[in-house]
């Protein structure tokens, strides 16, 4: 089946370049050309990946990432913008993006980060290989970890978790109570271990130390300048 894409941008020309491209590339687009458009469009359907340009009129990206994730902590979105400050790739990343594209850019490159988005969708384990038959969910502490469904759940309580809070999960659970360096978790789960990157990670860690503050015997250590440890006691 294709994939559905949902594209805001407001830029004529270049939304008219992606929307071909993507097109040729088989996928099926939707096009946006605000933040309060996109999201009335995006409630008016089902979509497996966003691309959204940060400087929008009326809405702008972040904010409609943010209003996104409310209604679904699943569906990848990928950022276009202009802007590269570490600010605003941090402020992306807080907004719930799986990446961040600084213009300009090619239509190929776009195209390499949504497939490897899509596969890192896929039921994988941090390893690549298929998951055992757990149908996805594990037991972690006092916890219940649905990867299969983007969940963490304790007692009555039921948390949302984006394809990148997923993945950084899983890889820290398939090491348990060991240590994993730094460069191995950027690569498992953003293919790059860059500067930029490295901090936006720690974004996502300081989210998943939120999410499982509820069993105090569950923390994410930070091994200054190795790596983490996801510590469970048991």
């Amino acid at each position: 089946m294709k994939t559905k894409i949902l594209l805001v941008e407001d830029d004529i020309n270049l939304g008219d370049v992606l929307c071909d491209y993507l097109e040729l590339q088989d996928h099926e687009v939707v096009r946006a050309m605000d933040g309060v458009e996109g999201l009335e469009i995006f409630k008016s359907g089902n979509f497996d990946l966003l691309i959204l340009d940060v400087m929008l009129p009326r809405k702008d990206g972040f904010t409609l990432a943010t209003e996104i994730r409310e209604k679904n902590p699943q569906v990848p979105i990928i950022f276009l913008t202009a802007r590269d400050r570490m600010e605003d790739r941090v402020s992306g990343f807080k907004a719930g993006c799986d990446d961040y594209i600084t213009k300009p850019f090619s239509s190929e490159e776009l195209e390499l980060r949504i497939g490897a988005i899509l596969r890192r969708c896929q039921q994988q384990d941090p390893n690549g290989q298929a998951v055992p038959n757990n149908n996805g969910v594990y037991a972690l502490g006092k916890y219940t970890f649905d990867s299969a469904n983007h969940e963490l759940r304790i007692d009555d309580k039921r948390i949302g978790l984006t394809t990148k809070e997923v993945e950084l999960l899983r890889v820290l659970y398939a090491h348990k109570n060991q240590l994993i360096a730094r460069e191995k978790t950027l690569k498992a789960v953003w293919g790059s271990d860059n500067y930029f990157i490295g901090r936006s990670m720690d974004v996502f860690i300081t989210k998943l130390r939120k999410y499982l503050k509820d069993d105090p015997d569950i923390s994410i250590v930070n091994v200054h300048g190795t790596g983490f440890r996801l510590e469970v006691k048991e």
